[in-house]
């Protein structure tokens, strides 16, 4: 089978909904990652989906060996498992392992949210208010996967502001296995709206540096991102 090559589109630019066709002059490493992370996060491909190889191949367009490369990308994200006589394997993260990962993600903004406080430039955190107003208007637009990618921008931004590579490292691998978790947390108008009330405030205490407020609004924001998701997990 063969592919054409394109332009890559950026990691956090808005996808086009899960599943809806065939990649398109293409054959980029990161598309491919992105398209099949994109149908995790939204629940096209559900924890426990076994990935066959052919058959996604057929429906996005693509041969098996940029396939299989982008599923072992996902692997080392935690997103997939490589399980023995079964092949690759959507993970599916049990209760307790997520509410272990979201205590220790709250931890790490906690300890981010103080040293961007007194770490940051003026000009990094004009960065971050002005992909807070886009998530805004995402919001408003209803479109909740482009949503959603820029509000976990936004955290990862605000731990980046922290300037610790430690912190930094940690976060990410993390972050990357809720991805999913987060997603579902954000569905129904109540949940959605409280998500995004959350967000205003930790951008006003950023922007007014107060350490305080910032650790206290993170500390809130996920405690909440967590009873939202316990129920539907």
């Amino acid at each position: 089978m063969s592919e054409t090559i394109g332009t890559a589109r950026p990691a956090d630019q808005a996808a086009e909904p899960a599943g809806a066709g065939r990649i398109a002059r293409t054959s980029l490493h990161d598309t491919i990652v992105n398209r099949l992370r994109d149908m995790i996060i939204e629940g096209a491909l559900e924890p426990g989906t076994r990935l066959h190889e052919g058959q996604l191949g057929e429906q996005l367009g693509i041969s098996r060996t940029p396939l299989r490369e982008a599923i072992k990308y996902l692997a080392s994200e935690g997103l997939v498992e490589l399980v023995p006589s079964r092949g690759a394997v959507v993970r599916r993260f049990g209760r307790k392992d997520v509410q272990d990962m979201m205590l220790v993600i709250r931890t790490l903004e906690d300890l981010a949210g103080r040293l961007a406080c007194a770490a940051a430039s003026d000009g990094a955190i004009a960065a971050v208010r002005r992909v807070h107003d886009e998530m805004i208007a995402r919001y408003e637009a209803g479109d909740r996967l482009a949503y959603y990618k820029l509000n976990q921008q936004i955290h990862s931004m605000i731990v980046d502001l922290a300037d610790n590579q430690s912190l930094a490292q940690v976060h990410s691998g993390l972050q990357m296995r809720l991805k999913r978790v987060r997603f579902i947390g954000h569905e129904g108008p109540e949940r959605w709206a409280a998500a995004v009330a959350e967000h205003g405030e930790m951008i006003e205490a950023l922007e007014a540096r107060d350490a305080d407020r910032l650790a206290e609004v993170l500390t809130r924001h996920l405690t909440k991102a967590w009873e939202r998701v316990q129920e539907m997990l």
